[in-house]
This record gives C-alpha cells, sequence and structure tokens, in this order.
C-alpha cells in the first residue's frame, strides 16, 4: 500500500441492497483490508459475498440492538446507512465505496486503484484558502503557482478526501 498505512488502518464501508459480486474487480486493491458491509432492505435476505474477504456484515436488526433507541438515527432505504459503518470502524482511515461501483481503467486499460489515490490524498498536505486546477503542487517535481502565498506552502492536514 502506502508507506506507513498499514491493511488494519483502513477500513471500507459498503452500504449494499445487492449481491457484492463486483467486489471481485476489486480485490486486489482490497483484499487486504476490512469490509464493513452495511445490508440495507430486508434482514432476512442473505447477501452474497465473494469467499476470501475479511468483513463484518450489519443489517438493521443489528443496528437495533447495537444502537437502542438511538438506532433511528441510521437512515436506511438509501445508502446513507453506510454512516453505521462509520460509526463501527475503528481504523484510521476509512473508504467507501457503493455497490454499483466498478474499477476505472486509465486509456491504456490499466485498473486504477482509487483506494491508493485516496490515501495519498489523505497522506499529502492540502492547500488551503485555495484549489489548484492544473496540478498537485506537493507532487515531485512541482511546485505552487504564481501567486499562491508563500504562508500558505506548507499546507495543513488533509483530513477529507
Amino acid at each position: 500500500m502506502l508507506e506507513g498505512i498499514a491493511p488494519e488502518d483502513v477500513d471500507i464501508v459498503i452500504p449494499t441492497i445487492r449481491s457484492l459480486d463486483f467486489l471481485e474487480q476489486w480485490r486486489p486493491f482490497f483484499e487486504k483490508h476490512k469490509l464493513i458491509i452495511i445490508q440495507d432492505g430486508d434482514p432476512t435476505r442473505k447477501v452474497g459475498i465473494p469467499p476470501g474477504f475479511n468483513y463484518e456484515l450489519y443489517n438493521r436488526n443489528d443496528i437495533e440492538r447495537i444502537l437502542g433507541e438511538k438506532a433511528e438515527c441510521i437512515s436506511f432505504k438509501d445508502s446513507a446507512c453506510r454512516c453505521f459503518g462509520f460509526l463501527v470502524s475503528k481504523a484510521k482511515y476509512v473508504y467507501t465505496i457503493d455497490d454499483d461501483c466498478f474499477v476505472a481503467e486509465t486509456p491504456k486499460g490499466e485498473k486504477i486503484n482509487a483506494l491508493k489515490q485516496h490515501l495519498e490524498n489523505m497522506s499529502t498536505p492540502s492547500t488551503p484558502f485555495f484549489f489548484n486546477t492544473l496540478y498537485d503542487p506537493f507532487a515531485p517535481g512541482s511546485d505552487f503557482v504564481r501567486g499562491y502565498p508563500f504562508s500558505l506552502r506548507e499546507g495543513v492536514e488533509t483530513v477529507v478526501s
């Protein structure tokens, strides 16, 4: 993955209403991390999860058991049930993906590791008060665009990517 980020530092939250066969294409990027799967809809329905993944599966019944009367704050019938995954995660980094997202490819057909890009974003300082649409000023060999204040060039900690 990235230097200093262990697999157990990352949880992947997935709200779902369907089979998770789509995870096969994400396997090279996700298999070292824990998946927190939040089943939306009928809690008696069996969610198909490909073998070999480390995961925790929660449904409405689990959320009501864990949260008691506060369970109503977790919205269902939309992907907002992912909030419960954020609540139960103990990882330093949480990545979330919907159950109908597929791996993007470059024009050359190479798979894009969006999780790695997310973790790189989280490990790179952010530029406050200014958004550079041209390139990442912290990338090796890059510099800030003309006019960017010197006092802000150290950046600030990135907390949302």
